[in-house]
């Protein structure tokens, strides 16, 4: 293939600072102020939900319990229902949000299975539409997304400032 796809945001991925810190802890202690810098969306007593900042479609959401494990069976069992039952929730709420025709629902529990973070527990909730996808992951490995991930959070946020009790500021 002789023409290019351009897409030099990638760079501030690829030459930026790994973060050394697990991004859930992180954000389970973020202030309201900063959950759109973060993406996040919610967080609860024993899970949150931020957007994925590489997604494989837009509002692609994560659910992930407040502790530190890898494995279901890490989590004590309140926590575990906790964030099962919020992830029912976030599915319900994102299909409203972004009127989608289908979700894709799921854990990826270890690296071999394709958790990008297998330290830390986490659920994917993706939005999906008839026709979502094209030639160019096929062809070129490349996904093209039709919308910012702040467009998205602005979109979202709406549909979940009420889970945790507190919203913070939309501007």
């Amino acid at each position: 293939m002789s023409d290019r796809l351009w897409a030099p945001w990638r760079m501030q991925y690829i030459l930026g600072p790994k973060n050394t810190e697990c991004i859930f802890c992180e954000f389970s202690s973020a202030p309201p102020a900063a959950y759109r810098e973060k993406l996040i969306l919610a967080v609860v007593p024993h899970a949150l939900v931020c957007l994925n900042k590489y997604p494989f479609a837009p509002s692609h959401v994560l659910v992930a319990p407040r502790r530190h494990v890898a494995d279901f069976a890490d989590l004590p069992l309140e926590e575990y229902d906790a964030t099962q039952r919020l992830v029912r929730e976030v599915a319900a709420r994102v299909r409203r949000a972004t009127g989608a025709e289908g979700l894709n629902v799921g854990f990826n529990l270890g690296a071999a299975a394709g958790a990008g973070i297998a330290d830390h527990l986490h659920g994917h909730v993706v939005p999906r539409w008839n026709g979502d996808t094209n030639f160019m992951p096929v062809l070129a490995d490349v996904r093209v997304m039709p919308e910012f991930l702040d467009t998205s959070w602005l979109r979202l946020m709406p549909f979940f400032g009420d889970l945790a009790g507190q919203q913070p500021e939309i501007r």
